[in-house]
């Protein structure tokens, strides 16, 4: 989501949309004085597709596109009491009677499912095998819909025909999926659509992105000397602003935006579940769609987004959308469970259960609030949408009851497993220290192996500042590149007033990187030198900018690379030693161990408990290690600066009173200034310790399958690999390298874990000695000159900063 093309007016104001913590309500400063649903009533008595058929194999749907019953009972069908929509994989079931017992019979006559409708009277049938001659009916017969086709997704694939028939138009409006079900959806342009065609780019996901809009409050430019009224004459997005963060800097940078909601949200119809095939399938729907009308440059768009609707895209994607031209995928995750579920092994019920547990609730019939408006004003579409919302899949019981790896269920939700079948280009960029979807991003970047080209940027920070200058800056020139084809340039106007916006949010007034491409003789020139850069961009200590606002988004350098990890790395392993020292060297033969006792409550500490993560100064509460609780070790004054970037392998040995462990790994850096800057860590559930054959000696990945599972032999020395996440951090001579091992907690802004419960007080033990050699093996990047001097600590962005107190560690028996 970056920026360029026109003024940016209200740049800030879209965080408030919801970007900052996914799945939480935020206020979008805007005149609702008339009510949006009022001229959005009459769009919907045009709705898109509305006189299409669905396609697919025996569509059972009316003329509308809404559910049919009686499908073929000319030729022997029956019609029921209640409604039944054909789907993928599936069938719904509406209108029936609240709490009667339905099942689904085969051709065969054999009942294949079965299940209880809902207060709202519907039902939706999963996971059922593609066929002809289905049925749904009550258990004694007496009520019956048949027959019923149920679609294969290669069978499901609809003539061009079906998305060349929905004609969308500015505002608020449906687009027909290809199963009948309508999904809500809102674009704005930068002008009238006659004056057209515009480079187009989709946001999609479960928020609110398809919520109208409404114009931009004019009291939020008091103080600016600008109005309203006259930058809506060449911004017309500022009196129509959309509900998703990449609409506004998108549609003021001189795109067309569309937000839509996925099914189960918001007023689209359906069911909701995590990334299900629907979902996917109905994101490759929405692209045909779009890149169909006229108004649409090249009849090819983008996709935009960060975090929800940042992973969408790569879900969408893999489907090869024929009309995609590019992707921009912002703060995500390489895989749903190792990356964010359940890191190392352990649940994470701070973010990631309550993330899915605010979207499920949002999932709720009328469950984003905004739906009743739209209803009150006429929308009949989106009131009957409501009836299947309470069908959604519980995806946070569906998790706790998978406490291991289950790759039918797991690897559908894993980006790293099916971005291969990505076929266009890639811009991805990430924060090492992402309070909510972590910071195992960059492990994609082999794994597009099929786009024909990928750039990635790698920085510390929050989950938000994929917004941030420097990176909307590289953003923009993307999808102008590979959306619009034409050179990018930020207007003049753009950078007179977006220090201003940027300020209103991150409390900074930060400029807009200068253009790098207008010397370029024309566009294929500009191309041909942007493709010939180093595809992976390294920003290091933002937040530290010489000349810059301390705490702000801004890096101090950057440094490139062509692989991840660099094949320039040198790997360097530190050895931990009695006494609490850390060197280069193996450990004595008579080094012995260290202990610490288990802290059930661990799991909910946070670095931040309140405050804003997103500011120049957060309110950080990192907390110093507790004696008896923490093994710690710490190296002598680096002699010179150390370089680190990529994963990091903590090989520990283990020992325990206990069959189980939860263990948590953190490196940091202890300045010679006497403050304790936090860089990176790492988590592990012992019994979860057996390694893939694809883990390297700088990344231990575990399989986390049940079968694989191992408990701890209590009393007898375990190795167990952790890994540390990604990071890139400078260590300055003079600091010391500090390993910290504890109970898992404390170390992140939102995250937290559900930790074993050991019934008994748990102790475990930490070798050092010439049979159980602790290490940490570190990705030192040699050859890089740090260009400024120490940061001030706190001052990087997502690295709280302590005041160091020596510690001692408790020697095991």
């Amino acid at each position: 989501m970056s920026m360029s093309s026109r003024p940016m007016s209200l740049f800030v104001l879209l965080f408030a949309a919801g970007v900052l913590t996914p799945g939480c309500t935020y206020e979008l400063h805007m005149d609702h004085s008339t009510e949006a649903g009022t001229d959005t009533a009459a769009s919907t008595d045009a709705t898109a597709g509305s006189d299409s058929t669905t396609p697919g194999t025996g569509d059972g749907t009316d003329s509308d596109g809404d559910p049919s019953s009686d499908a073929d009972t000319d030729t022997g069908g029956t019609m029921a009491s209640f409604d039944v929509r054909e789907s993928v994989e599936q069938l719904h079931v509406t209108h029936a009677t609240p709490g009667i017992e339905l099942e689904v019979r085969d051709g065969a006559g054999a009942k294949v499912a079965s299940g209880v409708t809902d207060d709202l009277g519907s039902l939706v049938f999963r996971e059922l095998a593609p066929g002809d001659d289905y049925a749904v009916q009550t258990v004694d017969g007496s009520d019956r819909a048949y027959p019923l086709t149920v679609m294969s997704v290669a069978g499901s694939l609809p003539d061009p025909s079906f998305y060349e028939g929905q004609p969308l138009v500015p505002g608020y409006q449906y687009i027909e999926t290809r199963d009948g079900t309508k999904l809500s959806v809102y674009i704005t342009m930068p002008g009238p659509p006659e004056d057209g065609p515009y480079p187009t780019v989709i946001n999609y996901s479960g928020y609110e992105p398809s919520k109208p809009g409404a114009p931009l409050n004019a009291s939020d430019l008091e103080g600016t000397g600008l109005k309203l009224e006259d930058l809506c004459a060449d911004l017309p997005i500022l009196c129509d602003v959309p509900n998703h963060p990449s609409g506004i800097i998108a549609g003021i940078m001189g795109f067309a935006t569309v937000g839509v909601n996925m099914r189960g949200t918001g007023c689209s119809g359906g069911a909701y579940d995590f990334f299900e095939t629907m979902q996917t399938l109905d994101g490759y729907d929405i692209i045909e769609t779009v890149a169909s009308q006229e108004w649409v440059q090249d009849n090819r768009v983008a996709l935009v987004g960060l975090s929800y609707p940042g992973l969408s895209q790569m879900w969408v994607a893999q489907t090869n959308p024929p009309s995609l031209a590019a992707i921009t995928p912002l703060s995500v995750f390489a895989n749903a469970a190792t990356s964010v579920l359940a890191p190392g092994g352990l649940f994470n019920d701070g973010f990631a259960l309550n993330w899915a547990d605010n979207v499920l609730d949002g999932a709720d019939p009328y469950g984003q609030g905004w739906e009743q408006g739209l209803i009150d004003a006429g929308d009949t579409i989106c009131e009957e949408n409501q009836l299947l919302h309470g069908q959604k899949v519980d995806t946070v019981q569906k998790a706790l009851m998978h406490p291991f790896y289950d790759a039918a269920i797991g690897d559908p939700l894993a980006p790293e497993k099916f971005v291969h079948k990505i076929d266009v280009p890639v811009f991805m960029a990430g924060a090492w220290q992402d309070e909510q979807t972590g910071g195992h991003f960059p492990e994609l970047f082999k794994a597009f192996s099929g786009a024909p080209i990928v750039r990635l940027t790698g920085y510390n920070g929050v989950h938000a500042d994929g917004y941030a200058p420097q990176d909307l800056v590289e953003w923009h020139n993307f999808l102008n590149f590979y959306l619009a084809r034409r050179i990018p340039e930020v207007p003049p106007l753009v950078r007179t007033l977006s220090p201003l916006l940027f300020e209103q949010f991150f409390g900074a007034k930060i400029a807009i990187p200068e253009d790098r491409f207008l010397m370029a003789p024309s566009y294929d020139a500009a191309l041909a030198m942007y493709e010939a850069e180093d595809p992976i961009r390294i920003i290091f200590e933002s937040g530290a900018k010489p000349g810059g606002t301390e705490g702000a988004p801004e890096g101090a350098y950057e440094l490139t690379l062509t692989e991840w990890p660099s094949d320039d790395l040198a790997p360097q392993r530190w050895y931990m030693h009695p006494g609490g020292f850390l060197g280069t060297f193996e450990p004595p033969a008579d080094g012995g161990a260290s202990k610490f006792m288990h802290n059930p409550d661990a799991g909910d500490d946070s670095t931040l408990p309140s405050g804003d993560i997103n500011g120049t100064s957060p309110p950080w509460n990192w907390q110093p290690e507790v004696a008896g609780e923490t093994v710690a070790f710490i190296s002598e004054p680096l002699a010179d600066d150390v370089v680190m970037i990529g994963p990091a392998s903590v090989d520990l040995w283990i020992r325990s009173n206990a069959d189980e462990a939860d263990l948590e790994v953190t490196i940091s850096e202890v300045r010679p200034d006497n403050q304790e800057m936090l860089v990176q860590s790492g988590w592990l559930r012992a019994s979860h310790r057996f390694l893939s054959s694809e883990s390297t000696p700088l990344r231990p990945i575990q399989t986390h399958l049940a079968a694989d599972a191992e408990p701890l032999t209590p009393g007898a020395w375990t190795e167990a690999r952790v890994e540390m996440l990604p990071f890139a951090h400078a260590f300055r001579a003079g600091s010391r390298l500090r390993i910290t091992i504890d109970t898992p907690g404390g170390e992140r802004a939102e995250w937290g874990f559900i930790l074993h419960d050991f019934g008994d007080p748990a102790e475990h033990s930490v070798g050092h000695d010439a049979a159980h050699p602790s290490s940490v093996l570190l990705p030192v990047m040699p050859g890089v000159d740090v260009p400024t001097k120490l940061p001030p600590c706190p001052s990087l962005r997502g690295q709280p900063c302590r005041a160091y107190e020596s510690f001692t560690n408790t020697p095991a028996e």
